[in-house]
């Protein structure tokens, strides 16, 4: 090998060893938000799940809503906004590619109909399985019970649209 080769070799690799312990040397920053989720019950195997595709990151809940809305809004944002949106209007990314389109969860007449009961098992067995559209997937097994009545909390305590 020629010393040129040899330099330029060993240059990079002394760069990448000095880009390697650079990042080594710094861990990425934790919030307080992911440290208290990624210790919460359930809510940690959801922690480290990869976004849906099309979807901006989700902002840390405001910190003036109790723990209990927090989860249940941490909980819709990650599993619920793509097809009910973010004011659960029912106009979420996703909510136009389905047919029937999804329920507006924000609807007064929707919120006097139905009990925290009927969100629940909705929720959990999902539409097919309350006979409603089959679009809906079942979290029954996916989410824990306190997250599902974390988010049935969060439905209810939804913002009211502008009449």
């Amino acid at each position: 090998m020629s010393p040129a080769k040899r330099f330029a070799s060993l240059l990079l690799a002394t760069a990448a060893g000095f880009a390697c312990g650079k990042s080594a040397s710094h861990p990425a920053a934790t919030s307080p938000a992911k440290t208290k989720e990624a210790t919460s019950e359930g809510v940690g195997t959801a922690a480290g799940a990869a976004p849906v595709a099309g979807t901006a990151p989700t902002q840390p809940p405001s910190p003036s809503l109790s723990y209990e809305l927090r989860l249940g809004k941490d909980v819709y944002q990650r599993y619920c906004m793509t097809c009910h949106g973010e004011t659960g209007a029912g106009d979420g990314f996703n909510a136009f590619n389905l047919n029937p389109r999804p329920t507006s969860l924000a609807d007064a007449a929707f919120q006097r109909k139905k009990t925290g009961a009927d969100l629940e098992d909705a929720i959990r067995r999902g539409g097919a399985g309350v006979g409603l559209s089959s679009l809906m997937p079942p979290w029954g097994r996916t989410l824990s019970d306190r997250q599902i009545d974390a988010v049935v909390e969060y439905l209810r305590n939804l913002p009211k649209p502008p009449s």
